[in-house]
């Protein structure tokens, strides 16, 4: 049955309540995260999970990240150990996800997990989103808030251009300060990284004193953003350009001619912050992106990772 009319909603504590009232309901809620704005549902309720994947149209194999309010909520959830309790002291709040085994009577879904015995969860900083878990006192599965393998939103008019009708609500809070899904991390056995995103992996290097595996793209997925084609424009994505071709519009970096550029100090924070509102406006072109190099260390291993994802042949 299509969600009747999706309500915009501020920040208000009246509207914190309402939202948390219709996810309690089992109704679906978009609401900005420090990362992008996330798909909210009640992770214990799976015909609310299941009306997740029926709104984005996202496979039933590709697992959620579920948001709670601090690393106390997490434990309820998952099997803690001791590199968790280092990796949530320095980051959490923030834009990291851990992958860890499910505990016992965790009451988490399986479609959140997509049947997988691990569950991706994470604390995110953005205030709105703490008020909306804090109001609403739950697990929340939250992927990305669009339609599935398309660009990421990181404001509520993007929300709304894909998924206006069929959740129940957004918040609006403006723009996503990070601007990239967050870096997700195993630690079902040694450390390993699944997917580059806000904290940089040479931070999670340093902290714990050793180097991560480059992330993969299986075939059926352990954690978010693994699939081959991800966060990808309806037009097509050319990497790697000096110059625009004729009929392409060209996302630059650093100092050069382009028409719209990420950073043009080269600031890798910035770029990343623009990456998919800029890639949302290049699209509503209707022309070919051709996108600048942009270098593959820090917050550029992330970026790297979307413009890779965007540009992948589709099926």
């Amino acid at each position: 049955m299509p969600q009747p009319q999706t309500e915009l909603l501020g920040t208000a504590q009246a509207d914190l309540a309402r939202a948390a009232n219709l996810l309690g309901e089992g109704r679906l809620v978009a609401f900005p995260t420090e990362t992008v704005y996330g798909l909210g549902a009640d992770a214990r309720n799976g015909v609310a999970v299941a009306a997740i994947y029926a709104a984005k149209g996202r496979p039933a194999f590709n697992p959620l990240i579920v948001h709670v309010a601090d690393a106390d909520a997490a434990r309820r959830y998952v099997q803690w150990n001791d590199i968790a309790t280092r990796l949530a002291d320095a980051f959490w709040p923030g834009p990291l996800t851990l992958v860890l085994p499910l505990r016992e009577g965790h009451g988490i879904s399986p479609l959140a997990t997509a049947g997988l015995e691990t569950l991706a969860v994470r604390v995110p900083a953005h205030k709105s989103a703490q008020g909306l878990l804090r109001a609403f006192d739950g697990p929340l599965a939250a992927p990305s808030a669009n339609p599935s393998g398309r660009i990421s939103p990181t404001t509520a008019a993007h929300v709304l251009a894909g998924l206006d009708g069929r959740i129940a609500a957004v918040i609006d809070d403006g723009h996503c300060p990070v601007g990239l899904e967050s870096t997700i991390l195993a630690l079902d056995g040694t450390p390993r990284l699944l997917r580059a995103g806000g904290i940089a992996a040479e931070a999670v290097e340093a902290l714990l004193g050793q180097s991560l595996a480059a992330p993969q793209s299986p075939t059926t997925p352990s954690a978010p953003g693994q699939l081959a084609s991800h966060y990808a424009p309806q037009a097509q994505v050319r990497l790697n350009a000096k110059t625009a071709r004729p009929g392409e519009v060209l996302l630059g970096f650093g100092d050069m001619g382009c028409d719209l550029n990420l950073s043009p100090g080269g600031d890798l924070i910035e770029a990343a912050a623009n990456l998919f509102g800029h890639l949302h406006q290049l699209d509503a072109t209707g022309r070919p992106i051709a996108v600048a190099p942009v270098p593959d260390h820090g917050l550029g291993r992330a970026i790297n990772d979307r413009l890779h994802r965007a540009a992948a042949p589709r099926d």
